[in-house]
């Protein structure tokens, strides 16, 4: 647990709250889920609180957009990857056996769970300087006009630039409980021979991601 304080610069007063945001419902009780449900509404207010205070150029429906690209799956998955929080998860034996540690949806919930505990652990302050700092590359180094749109639009606007046809998207599987489903979908772009996988709790954000990786590929390839 020190290793992963010293990854998000923030040490726990009450050990328990960290202990909690990293146990899964699958594990037992008590579980990370009403520190995600607090968390998600710190994160909101943070990331909102830095787009209007450092983009004041922005309009109301862009700042929506750029937030709500930074605060959702995709964005929390990264930022739990870049912890390697997957390994200090505490999941029951079926979540294991099915690879729980790394599904994007338990990955991101328990990124919010960490929030919702450093926020009950000490204020406001506190949680903001760990997001601002976890945030950090993702906030300096992107143009926010470019992150207000999503994967799907860049990627169609790319091909129409070009003059390509649009990309296939294809569901390939539904994982879990009918209550906690993972959508995994594919993103196929046959001009590039580029086919893609996403994951996301709907069908969009899972063809979100699966354009993403898409551009990704072709703009390596293009490169």
């Amino acid at each position: 647990m020190h290793e992963l304080e010293d990854r998000i610069k923030y040490t726990f007063k009450n050990q328990s709250l960290l202990d909690e945001a990293l146990t899964h419902r699958s594990f037992g009780t008590p579980n990370n889920e009403r520190l995600e449900f607090l968390g998600d509404a710190v994160l909101n207010l943070v990331i909102g609180r830095y787009l209007f205070e450092r983009h004041n150029d922005l309009p109301e429906g862009e700042l929506t957009r750029v937030r709500s690209v930074l605060v959702d799956q995709d964005g929390l998955t990264r930022i739990s990857m870049d912890l390697d929080l997957g390994n200090y998860l505490k999941l029951g034996a079926g979540e294991q056996k099915t690879g729980g540690s790394e599904r994007p949806s338990i990955l991101s919930d328990a990124v919010e769970a960490l929030f919702g505990a450093v926020y009950i652990d000490s204020g406001f302050e506190s949680v903001e300087r760990v997001i601002q700092y976890l945030y950090s590359s993702y906030l300096e180094n992107t143009d926010p006009r470019e992150l207000s749109k999503d994967p799907k639009t860049k990627l169609q606007e790319f091909l129409q630039g070009m003059r390509l046809g649009l990309p296939d998207y294809q569901v390939i599987d539904i994982l879990g409980e009918a209550h906690d489903q993972e959508f995994v979908v594919e993103c196929r772009v046959s001009t590039f021979d580029v086919a893609a996988r996403g994951n996301g709790r709907s069908r969009r954000s899972a063809e979100q991601e699966a354009a993403r990786l898409a551009y990704k590929l072709i703009s390596e390839r293009e490169a």
